[in-house]
């Protein structure tokens, strides 16, 4: 068991001399410099998905990676991204790169959106 005081380094802890930090004002006198934001995109895949926002009109199906699962529970989809399910529906479902691992793609027909992972039974 510990002991609940600290035994620290013997060593001095002072903050590093004052004529390491640039002087008060110097700050104002450096130019200005513009930043650009920086936009991550993932080559292939609709920006829109890269951001997290689906629009499963945007989305299509990978060459290959494609699998059928079997639909576990009934899912109620909390908006226009997601696609209900009912149990023991089959439907088609793939990953896209950058997606959160906890969903896929499912389609069914010519209806498609995130699905949850937990709600499937993967098959070969």
């Amino acid at each position: 068991r510990f002991s609940g005081t600290f035994v620290g380094n013997a060593e001095s802890t002072s903050p590093p001399a004052a004529a390491a930090s640039p002087p008060p004002g110097a700050a104002a006198t450096l130019p200005a410099v513009p930043t650009i934001p920086v936009v991550p995109t993932i080559v292939g895949v609709p920006s829109a998905v890269a951001e997290g926002v689906l629009n499963p009109n945007e989305v299509k199906p990978p060459a290959s990676g494609t699998r059928k699962a079997r639909v576990l529970y009934d899912y109620e989809a909390a908006d226009s991204t997601e696609l209900a399910l009912l149990a023991d529906e089959m439907i088609t479902v793939y990953s896209l790169p950058g997606m959160d691992p906890d969903w896929l793609i499912g389609e069914r027909g010519n209806q498609k959106g995130k699905v949850p992972v937990t709600y499937l039974e993967l098959l070969s």
